[in-house]
């Protein structure tokens, strides 16, 4: 038998006969990134042969046509005394059915879209996203002014928006980013973006974050964040800083810093790509935070192409959600260049931190980040002994074992508070939770208004 040298396509195929039911695989190509088919050539790219070449040659085109609308390039070719037939498929700018149903090819699988997958199939045929369809229900009312303002208040502050703006209407503003309709109606990414309780129309428009020990089974606490989407970043940020990271002190001469583990405009940045590009049909924004590392996920893959090295790369972008998007380039909060992984990298490289890895998972995008800082700060040994403040830590003990068990009844107990149940100053229990800080039996995360203390040795 002789081989072949297919075509270069992203996609080739090789079928050992014609099948009628490879109509839906033409259906879900065009509806794809097109590809190349042969009939008569085995999957080792052998000429096997086609009976009733000369028929199939007229048969084929005219089912493709008569079926779906398309015009395929169907080649008849012999190799030795064998026929066989090269299709090939371009892709097509608009939807493509089959017996009125849409086929898409995925990977090595050809699915049949339904339902949401169909709706979104559908709208990015048409030019369209999510967000950009009318929200039927929801009025004018429904829009938080507050949210205006801070949009407006961000956007001038970082010069995509001009001053003159400052008192614009609701209306106006609505308008200048398209998220009005040609009737004057809202649609779904300004209730998103700016609604009173955009939970009342998207109940899955929320970010989810939980603190977990060993395993997703262990759950310590967590918090919904819910509301407008343009201020959620802010928010989310203000429950991390003050319940889940820890920011270490240093010391230069006599001032006293604090920074957070994760560098702030990077995981702003992380948070923002998270928001702008999520599928709003699909289940919450999910946070998990663990002792050694941060997952964030949420709903919806990565574009066709897309992986890790080529988002951290120089490439183009292409949101999800673009009036979503467009709104939040105004607010300067994302860049429109495919630049926001760029400032993530530089973010990370700059603390010396591995870079975040980011995946297609479960059916949508998962960025897990170290937390090297926080591992340090907690891996220093299980020794207790030594000096502390010029005083022996084993004299300390006894009062340091009743903190801890204050700790495990109350997280939040302040050093104010246990200072008072144990009768001793509050700057004595400052000392002695610097101690166990600094030996690894306890950490701060958190800030000292909203914190919580956390056992880390038994």
């Amino acid at each position: 038998m002789s081989k072949i040298r297919p075509k270069e396509c992203q996609n080739v195929e090789f079928k050992s006969i014609w099948k009628d039911e490879y109509l839906k695989w033409i259906c879900g190509f065009a509806n794809a990134q097109g590809a190349v088919m042969y009939f008569g050539v085995d999957d080792d790219h052998e000429v096997v042969g086609l009976k009733d070449s000369k028929r199939l040659l007229e048969d084929i085109p005219n089912k493709v046509v008569n079926y779906m609308g398309l015009v395929v390039d169907v080649n008849l070719y012999e190799q030795g005394s064998l026929d066989y037939i090269e299709m090939v498929i371009e892709p097509s700018n608009v939807a493509i059915s089959y017996k009125g149903k849409y086929y898409y090819r995925s990977g090595s699988t050809m699915q049949e879209l339904n339902g949401v997958a169909l709706q979104q199939f559908l709208l990015k045929k048409m030019g369209r996203s999510w967000d950009d369809i009318t929200n039927e229900r929801a009025t004018l009312e429904d829009i938080d002014r507050n949210a205006i303002d801070y949009f407006l208040k961000k956007g001038i502050e970082a010069q995509r928006i001009p001053e003159s703006e400052r008192d614009a209407s609701t209306k106006d503003v609505l308008e200048s980013l398209g998220l009005l309709d040609d009737n004057g109606n809202l649609k779904n990414a300004a209730v998103l973006l700016f609604g009173k309780n955009p939970q009342k129309f998207f109940p899955s428009a929320v970010f989810k974050i939980g603190r977990f020990g060993k395993d997703e089974a262990d759950l310590m606490f967590q918090d919904v964040i819910e509301g407008n989407i343009i201020q959620m970043a802010d928010r989310v940020m203000e429950a991390l800083q003050a319940k889940y990271l820890v920011s270490p002190v240093r010391f230069e001469g006599m001032q006293r810093y604090e920074t957070l583990e994760i560098p702030k405009e990077a995981m702003r940045e992380i948070l923002y790509n998270a928001l702008a590009h999520k599928d709003y049909a699909g289940p919450d924004i999910q946070m998990h935070v663990y002792n050694d590392h941060i997952e964030l996920w949420n709903e919806g893959e990565l574009p066709s192409g897309y992986d890790e090295k080529m988002l951290y790369g120089k490439h183009s972008s292409k949101p999800r959600n673009r009036n979503i998007a467009n709104t939040m380039f105004k607010a300067g909060f994302i860049d429109t260049w495919g630049r926001g992984f760029i400032k993530i990298r530089e973010g990370f490289e700059g603390a010396g931190m591995p870079m975040p890895k980011v995946e297609n998972f479960c059916g949508g995008v998962q960025v897990s980040i170290e937390r090297t800082k926080f591992v340090q700060m907690t891996n220093v040994g299980d020794n207790v002994g030594g000096d502390v403040g010029g005083q022996k830590v084993a004299k300390l003990a006894e009062r340091q074992r009743k903190m801890l068990d204050l700790i495990k009844e109350n997280p939040r107990m302040s050093a104010n508070e246990m200072s008072e149940v144990l009768s001793v100053t509050q700057r004595t229990i400052e000392r002695d939770l610097a101690a166990m800080q600094k030996q690894g039996i306890i950490i701060r995360e958190g800030n000292a208004k909203s914190g919580r203390w956390v056992i880390l040795q038994k």
